[in-house]
């Protein structure tokens, strides 16, 4: 059965790893704290400039996928805060609710699976990694900017989105490939070993960074996020796809990118900024516990929608 399939030589090289990692965090304890700035500071940039330098990536399919992410996060930030309102949730975790809904996996979880699906295809790992910028982007702008208190600069509130190497990874890389600039092999190469070296890293640090999280009572919110972000939101990413000119490698990458469970960083942000930390721990535990099954679905789905 093909759904089977899918689930053993895709979600489970990434279930192992995950597990890997929660395990080595459990009898070793692991500093969090390094392997999330070594992931955001030195993997993720790496794999940005990488990709997109090495990829045949045109300003259609450029803006088209940047396009997609952006209505994409419009219509989920509307549908959670209206469910927000219609459950009655105060102010601060209607914000974390959103959060969840808008910040997913799309670095330590969402590049592996695209390498799995699409077996190392550069088109596909491009729109990938167009997505992943966009979320970093995203969420060290409007993710900081949401929890500052109102009367704080906005302008300092923009700082660390300026401090983030993803941006300047992508501005840099994108740079390189329009104008066809041949990277010197003394910087090509070490780059390629740093974009090789993401998935493991990645997803041993999401294990980890599981492995802390914790269930908890009134768990009925959490639930609700669950179903946005890997329902609803894959949902929205199909009828936005009808509306693009986008070939079929790139549709199915849309569509199985919006399906990844929410990011660490949200549940990081969250505790930070004291904003419903414990909402939003438990939100990526189970999103990230659930999307083995859901992600397998989304995946075969996106072989049949998209044929």
């Amino acid at each position: 059965m093909e759904i089977v399939t899918i689930f053993t030589d895709i979600l489970m090289p990434i279930i192992v790893l995950i597990s890997l990692g929660s395990v080595l965090h459990i009898k070793f304890k692991l500093d969090l704290h390094t392997l999330a700035k070594l992931n955001i500071y030195y993997l993720v940039p790496g794999l940005i400039f990488i990709k997109l330098y090495e990829t045949n990536l045109n300003a259609e399919l450029f803006s088209n996928v940047v396009l997609f992410f952006i209505v994409l996060c419009i219509l989920l930030h509307m549908i959670a805060w209206t469910v927000g309102k219609i459950f009655r949730m105060r102010k601060s975790l209607r914000l974390a609710f959103s959060h969840s809904a808008l910040f997913y996996n799309s670095g330590n979880y969402g590049v592996p699976v695209n390498d799995l699906v699409f077996k190392h295809d550069p088109l596909a790992m491009a729109v990938q990694v167009v997505v992943l910028t966009c979320q970093n982007i995203l969420v060290y702008s409007y993710g900081l900017i949401t929890l500052q208190p109102a009367q704080k600069n906005k302008l300092k509130m923009l700082i660390p989105y300026f401090k983030m190497p993803v941006t300047y990874a992508m501005f840099f890389g994108i740079i390189l490939n329009v104008f066809d600039l041949s990277l010197p092999s003394f910087i090509y190469t070490p780059g390629s070993y740093i974009a090789d070296a993401l998935i493991a890293i990645a997803l041993l640090t999401l294990g980890a960074q599981v492995a802390q999280l914790k269930f908890n009572k009134n768990m009925y919110t959490v639930y609700l996020a669950t179903a946005v972000r890997l329902a609803i939101s894959p949902l929205l990413a199909f009828v936005i796809i009808q509306f693009l000119k986008v070939d079929t490698v790139t549709a199915q990458a849309l569509f199985i990118a919006s399906a990844m469970p929410s990011s660490v960083n949200s549940a990081i942000i969250a505790q930070e900024y004291e904003n419903e930390p414990e909402f939003a721990a438990q939100t990526v535990l189970v999103t990230t516990l659930l999307s083995a099954i859901t992600v397998t679905i989304i995946i075969y789905l996106s072989k049949i929608l998209f044929a």
